[in-house]
């Protein structure tokens, strides 16, 4: 297409409108308060579900930067189920400073001792490492139970994760 050179100088003066990216401001950002139940779930598919529903990526207005975190309640923790040997071969690893202060537990024990912990520490690991994954991890609440002490929030039943 041939342009004469005053249509080009109309093309030049014309003003390029401006495309904004929309940002989500913290203090705009609604919360919901969901209950999962973890009976019979897979272990890695359960916290990959939580981590996208804290991050808030289930949102339209998601924001990388900004907590948009829902409050998580997760009960029957215990029941849980994990696929092939992680039952026995899994390691879980603390360590306190000192010298011979590294423990060592494998998910059998730690479902048997802290059944909170193993879904806290999946979720945790598929969180931002810095201070915004720990403010997400705040409004995660693992129960080994039925029982939960949030039913004055109304929480929602979240079925499929």
């Amino acid at each position: 297409m041939r342009y004469f050179i005053w249509q080009i100088k109309d093309l030049l003066k014309k003003k390029k409108t401006k495309m904004n990216t929309f940002m989500q401001k913290t203090k705009d950002v609604r919360r919901n308060w969901y209950v999962i139940d973890a009976q019979g779930k897979i272990l890695g598919r359960l916290a990959t579900g939580i981590a996208s529903l804290l991050r808030g990526k289930t949102k339209p207005e998601f924001t990388p930067h900004v907590d948009m975190a829902d409050e998580i309640i997760v009960i029957n923790a215990a029941k849980i189920h994990v696929t092939g040997n992680k039952i026995k071969d899994k390691k879980y690893q603390t360590y306190s400073g000192y010298s011979r202060g590294q423990k060592e537990f494998t998910l059998e024990t730690m479902l048997k001792k802290k059944p909170e912990e193993v879904i806290k520490h999946a979720v945790r690991g598929m969180l931002p490492h810095n201070s915004l994954g720990r403010s997400l991890l705040r409004k995660l609440k693992v129960y080994a139970g039925k029982e939960h002490k949030h039913s004055a929030q109304k929480p929602q039943e979240l079925l499929k994760i």
